[in-house]
């Protein structure tokens, strides 16, 4: 009701506005003055409100700053983040200068050259110099910045080895929720079918291959070392979500039908950044970045970072997939797996 009562108060004072326009007008008319035609005296009172607005504009840009400030992404929490904020960073020290001068320019020419009926305006349609300084030098600079955050990504998303002895986990979306899965002892995931999604098999896990018997399957939270690579791996059971890990500086689409990838080497455990921010209920999250439904707001799950140690202590806690009597687990079954035979493995994911 009272969202009905405000609709009716606006229509109303639009057209009591309209109403009140319509009656100046008219009496503009009526004095012999034509209502759209600007004179001298509307020219320089809109010239001497520039200065105004620009001092006003600037005034609410540096309230946004202050007020909004601390929405701003998170301390960094991984080796590549810090790199990702120098390239942020370098961005505004650029940005920031340009925009000043420009609108300071902008609105100096518009108060400076008001309209004056006894100036003629110079003839210069143009010079060839002065293009090529104002084409030349910003395609520099944007050529200087797209180099950088080109060597930046690709540093970012070199795949890992097993050189790189990176920790593996698969991050399986569905509205609205998210599950992470870690390969048992084998160091090997197990296959899994859309297919086969039912009951408590929320992953369409095959419970045929040896090699998901010993998978690990986790909800609400997981956890990951400090200072070791992390190779993610995320899937999406309906509709397309987006991994997004802000203090990690890492998101990525977890799309239907194909597994994508993100890793990254954490740099601060969980009790490290609640010293930074000094709180102490702090918790690194994953979060939903595509709005995929009703319930995207609530998508989210908690990462705690902790030591080697303790991390290798909290992943023997978790319960596998499944235990067959009578069968030794593929935890105990010693294989090595090649790099091709990873990539067909998560190619049948």
């Amino acid at each position: 009701m009272l969202n009905l009562l405000i609709l009716i108060a606006v229509v109303l004072g639009i057209i009591a506005l309209s109403k009140v326009v319509k009656v100046l007008e008219q009496a503009s008319t009526v004095k012999g003055v034509q209502p759209y035609e600007v004179t001298e005296r509307d020219n320089k009172t809109q010239a001497n409100l520039m200065p105004v607005f620009l001092v006003l504009y600037f005034a609410f840009i540096v309230w946004q700053l202050v007020a909004w400030g601390d929405f701003m992404l998170p301390e960094a929490a991984s080796e590549h983040g810090v790199v990702v904020d120098g390239l942020m960073n370098t961005t505004w020290i650029i940005i920031i200068p340009v925009f000043v001068i420009t609108h300071i320019l902008l609105f100096y020419f518009a108060w400076k050259y008001v309209y004056n009926k006894d100036r003629k305006a110079e003839y210069f349609p143009h010079n060839n110099k002065l293009e090529i300084l104002w084409t030349a030098i910003p395609a520099l600079v944007l050529l200087i910045l797209i180099l950088y955050g080109l060597s930046i990504w690709n540093e970012t998303m070199k795949p890992l080895t097993a050189e790189d002895d990176p920790v593996e986990i698969e991050i399986y979306a569905r509205q609205f929720d998210w599950t992470a899965r870690y390969p048992g002892e084998d160091g090997k995931f197990g296959k899994a079918d859309v297919k086969l999604i039912g009951g408590v098999n929320s992953l369409g896990m095959d419970s045929t291959d040896q090699n998901s018997w010993d998978d690990k399957l986790v909800k609400a939270e997981f956890v990951i070392p400090v200072n070791r690579p992390v190779q993610f791996y995320f899937r999406s059971q309906d509709v397309i979500h987006s991994a997004y890990m802000p203090h990690f500086r890492a998101q990525m689409n977890c799309v239907p039908g194909m597994v994508t990838r993100f890793n990254f080497v954490p740099t601060k455990t969980t009790e490290e950044m609640r010293d930074i921010t000094g709180d102490p209920e702090f918790y690194y999250q994953l979060l939903c970045n595509k709005i995929c439904g009703a319930a995207h707001y609530n998508m989210g799950m908690e990462i705690t970072v902790v030591s080697e140690e303790d991390y290798e202590e909290w992943l023997a806690e978790q319960k596998v997939f499944m235990t067959v009597e009578g069968n030794t687990s593929a935890a105990n079954e010693t294989t090595t797996e090649t790099e091709e035979e990873k990539n067909e493995q998560l190619s049948s994911l």
